[in-house]
């Protein structure tokens, strides 16, 4: 890059917009959406939707909740005018949803159009024309005056056509490249062509200010919708809507940024399909509403529908960090991450109100069709907080906290021989394999306790190289006398450190499970763990686990 040509790239120029309000605005409502998958995300795909694909997703956004959505580019190919005809005859199109149609400003165009519209109630006709410097000096090689002319033509022909059709027909026009041309100017043709139309408050247009080349930072793009809202004549019958491609990265911002700036309507796609590197995402933009308290008015509480449709119909995969819908972003493998959602995960079971407040998950996957299993998945970047959470969630076993660490180095020691991703069944085999198959030098094989006051005695029978020994002792709890039972023949020193317990599984069939922690000379912590249906026994077996561990 060091060795581009100076004068090359120049910085977008900024706008001279005195006292901006949309700095200290927030978003107080959701706008009006508009879908563009059929038309504008079609256009960009790399095998375009067939018949039965375009149903199906027409089918989604109904479900989702749009009540406008451009349908196609009728006039253009066969298969967009027979799916718009298909939504006619087949009952398709609800009362309550406007159907949107783009056309450029050509009469045998717009009369196909038409033709296809025949029988709709409700239709958006969106008109657009090319108004930047760039496409005015190379593209088309007009002066502002001929393309004004051009828009104004447009304008005078759906006006025609619409006397004929018996449902209602609104208009929405489009200064194409609305980004590249100058303000004075968009506004100039915006206005001309408001009035051509007859604006008023029964006859209200959609002027859409598209980024269809995003070329300036978002902030830059709010200035250009605050100044349009400021210079179009009878703003209050001016519906400002918004069409942001994401060329740098930020069309989520712009969009939102335009919202403060006074836009009413977005257009985009879900999922940000669409030319070069897409649409703005509605998906993205009504969820940032949803953790901000608002309602999208939108139903996205099944994300993982809308990602199969959609990827179905366009044969585009996901990003697995998409925002809110990707298959990793309710995935934490850090270990930091992992311990801050167990313990927020923990605190939102206990908390008296409804406020979802759990670190680095700012929405409920709940809310959007997922569930808590994947939230915390395990490699060899992954904590011991995280482990200890994938056990108890899917297993049951409450591990105490400072037996954290000796699994989850234990699950590490795994995971970086394998070089992968583990699963919750392989978590669980480790645990096994270490806890309740692990080698043996002294096995337990019953004990009877008989308890008095504050004194309890144990006669233990266990095997200790290849013997098979009974022992009695007394302590002052059934643990405390098992292990002095022990260690009358037993050679190495130890001390009980900690000691847990819980029940796992349904009251019918739940076990008990003990968790024993010990000390000795060479060793300052080692676990055992112990099930079975009563807990004494389960707590001795799990003695007998952690001297297994610490001396093998």
């Amino acid at each position: 890059m060091r060795h581009i040509t100076k004068g090359k790239y120049r910085p977008y120029p900024q706008i001279d917009l005195p006292n901006r309000t949309w700095p200290d605005n927030t978003i107080q409502k959701a706008p009006r959406w508009c879908s563009v998958d059929l038309r504008d995300g079609n256009q960009a795909l790399i095998n375009p939707m067939n018949m039965e694909k375009k149903l199906e997703l027409y089918a989604l956004l109904l479900k989702l909740g749009f009540k406008e959505i451009e349908v196609g580019f009728p006039s253009a190919s066969k298969v967009e005018f027979d799916f718009l005809r298909r939504l006619v005859d087949d009952n398709l199109i609800p009362d309550d949803v406007t159907i949107q149609v783009l056309v450029q400003a050509r009469e045998h165009l717009i009369a196909k159009t038409f033709e296809a519209l025949k029988g709709v109630k409700k239709a958006t006709v969106h008109l657009y024309n090319s108004t930047s410097v760039a496409q005015r000096k190379i593209v088309f090689k007009k002066e502002k005056e001929e393309i004004i002319n051009l828009a104004l033509e447009g304008v005078d022909l759906v006006k025609k056509y619409e006397q004929q059709h018996e449902g209602e027909i609104f208009l929405e026009y489009s200064p194409e490249s609305f980004t590249g041309t100058e303000l004075e100017f968009a506004a100039q043709i915006c206005n001309a062509v408001t009035e051509r139309w007859g604006i008023c408050s029964e006859r209200k247009v959609i002027i859409n200010l598209p980024a269809t080349v995003e070329m300036s930072t978002p902030n830059v793009y709010a200035d250009q919708i605050e100044w349009m809202g400021r210079h179009l004549n009878n703003r209050e019958n001016v519906v400002i809507s918004t069409h942001t491609h994401n060329d740098r990265g930020t069309s989520i911002a712009a969009t939102e940024l335009a919202l403060l700036a006074g836009a009413d309507r977005v257009e985009g796609t879900l999922l940000s399909n669409g030319e070069r590197t897409g649409n703005v995402d509605i998906i993205t933009l009504a969820l940032n509403m949803t953790t901000q308290g608002l309602d999208s008015n939108l139903d996205l509480s099944d994300v993982n529908e809308i990602l199969d449709v959609v990827e179905r119909s366009t044969e585009m995969p996901t990003h697995p960090r998409h925002p809110y819908v990707g298959e990793l972003v309710y995935t934490a493998f850090s270990g930091s991450h992992q311990d801050a959602i167990n313990k927020g995960m923990a605190h939102q079971e206990i908390r008296a109100d409804a406020f979802w407040e759990v670190p680095y998950l700012p929405i409920d996957p709940r809310d959007v069709g997922r569930t808590y299993e994947d939230i915390i998945r395990i490699n060899s970047q992954s904590g011991k907080g995280g482990v200890a959470y994938i056990l108890e969630k899917n297993f049951g076993y409450q591990l105490p906290k400072a037996m954290h660490p000796e699994i989850g180095k234990l699950v590490q020691i795994l995971s970086d021989k394998e070089g992968r991703e583990l699963d919750a069944k392989e978590i669980f085999e480790v645990l096994q394999d270490n806890y309740f198959r692990n080698k043996e030098h002294i096995s337990f094989v019953d004990s009877s306790i008989n308890s008095k006051s504050s004194t309890s005695t144990c006669e233990l029978t266990y095997k200790m190289n290849g013997k098979e020994i009974i022992s009695v002792g007394e302590g002052n709890g059934p643990i405390d006398a098992a292990k002095n039972a022990l260690m009358k023949e037993y050679p190495n020193e130890f001390k009980i450190k900690s000691y847990s317990e819980h029940s796992c599984g349904d009251k019918s069939t739940a076990k008990a499970i003990a968790y024993i922690e010990i000390q000795s000379e060479n060793t300052l912590s080692c676990f055992g763990m112990g099930a079975d249906n009563d807990i004494t026994t389960a707590s001795i077996k799990a003695l007998f686990c952690a001297i297994n561990r610490a001396f093998n």
